[in-house]
C-alpha cells in the first residue's frame, strides 16, 4: 500500500476459459511455457513484469461470485508490444497459425503506431502493437514517460 491508497502494480491476469487445457495448448504453442505452479485447474505463464493464469470461466465466476454469463465484447484487450512494425505483422501471424482467429489486420494507427487483434480460442482480444513512444527497458519492460505533473 501507498500512503495514498493501493500501489500501482498489476500482478496476474486471470482468463476465463472454457478448458483449461485446450487454453493452456494454445499459449504453449505461442512459444509461452507454463510454471511449475500451473496445476489441473489452472495454468500460470510468467510473462514480463505479470503473470497469466488461465483458469475455468465458471469457476472464475463463482469465485468472484458473479454470473458466468455473456460472451460479447468484455470491455478489455490484452496488449503485446513488440519492437517494430515487421514484429506485429509476424507475431499475428504467428498467433494466427497456433489458432488464433485475425480479429483486425496489422495497420497504421492514428496515435501514430502500427497495431492489429487476435481473439485466442476464447475469444480474448490481443493488440499487437509497435508504438514509437514507448520504449523498452534493459528488462524488456515498457517504459514509459514519467508521471504528468
Amino acid at each position: 500500500m501507498t500512503e495514498a491508497g493501493l500501489a500501482p502494480r498489476l500482478s496476474i491476469v486471470t482468463l476465463g476459459v472454457a478448458s483449461v487445457p485446450k487454453a493452456r495448448a494454445f499459449y504453449e504453442s505461442l512459444g509461452w511455457q507454463a510454471s511449475a505452479a500451473s496445476q489441473e485447474a489452472i495454468t500460470f505463464f510468467q510473462l514480463s513484469g505479470v503473470v497469466l493464469a488461465l483458469f475455468q470461466r465458471n469457476a472464475l465466476a463463482d469465485d468472484a461470485n458473479v454470473a458466468p454469463a455473456g460472451d460479447g465484447f468484455r470491455s478489455i484487450t490484452l496488449a503485446h508490444n513488440v519492437m517494430s512494425e515487421a514484429e506485429v505483422d509476424a507475431a499475428l501471424a504467428h498467433a494466427e497459425n497456433c489458432g488464433a482467429r485475425l480479429v483486425k489486420p496489422a495497420t497504421k494507427v492514428f496515435w501514430g503506431g502500427y497495431s492489429g487483434y487476435f481473439s485466442d480460442p476464447d475469444g480474448h482480444l490481443w493488440e499487437v502493437a509497435y508504438n514509437p513512444f514507448f520504449p523498452f527497458d534493459e528488462a524488456g519492460r515498457l517504459a514509459l514517460p514519467g508521471p504528468q505533473s
